[in-house]
């Protein structure tokens, strides 16, 4: 079935509700007369609810609104980032260095939108102690709740012990504030170079 509304001498009803160029309420005329004034406006006539009792139609330019929403549609793609999911690896008993260079990981991965996949590894008697990968877990969550949060709360898989952290900003929010970021920088890096090439004027001899 086609998607396409119907349009001028396609629409076979009696009478429409009919709403102007700039969606102005016309009201309810047939569709001769309908027609007759969509002719004298150069437009189409639209129909865009066709379930309505009498359906509604508007007077457009149906080519450039084609035209306008094909281009929306191709934008709204070209935004939509596909939410990308990282992982990150810890032993339960991590030094303290390490756990700061991991969290700076997931830190990293959130800031640019990306889901982290954590995910405890437990060996040997490790296995008997899976508290201690837990609290582990909550320690991480707490320290990145600014830039996310828990998706899926940890939950045993065989040896590991795994936990899904969500970023609170979309894929593509985070791309547009890095890209602003990025011209801020080029834009101030711009004016030092611009001040450092103005020398400064020499005193008056006495």
């Amino acid at each position: 079935m086609s998607t396409e509304p119907r349009i001028n001498d396609r629409i076979r009803v009696p009478e429409v509700r009919l709403v102007g160029p700039n969606g102005e309420q016309v009201g309810i005329v047939s569709i001769g007369d309908a027609l007759k004034l969509a002719q004298e406006s150069d437009l189409d006539l639209v129909e865009v609810a066709a379930t309505a009792r009498p359906p509604v139609c508007k007077l457009m330019d149906y080519g450039k609104f084609k035209y306008e929403s094909a281009m929306k549609a191709r934008e709204a793609r070209r935004n939509q980032a596909h939410t990308i999911i990282k992982e990150i690896k810890l032993r339960p008993k991590i030094d303290p260095h390490d756990y700061e260079t991991k969290k700076g990981h997931v830190v990293r991965f959130l800031k640019a939108g990306d889901k982290v996949k954590v995910t405890i590894m437990f060996r040997g008697r490790e296995q008997s102690r899976p508290e201690l990968g837990f609290r582990l877990l909550q320690r991480l969550a707490e320290d990145v709740t600014e830039l996310g949060f828990v998706e899926s709360q940890p939950k045993q898989d065989g040896r590991n012990m795994i936990m899904v952290i969500g970023p609170h900003k979309k894929k593509a929010e985070a791309k547009a504030e890095k890209a602003a970021a990025k011209a801020q920088r080029a834009s101030d890096s711009e004016s030092e170079s611009e001040s450092e090439s103005v020398e400064p004027e020499s005193a008056p001899a006495e």
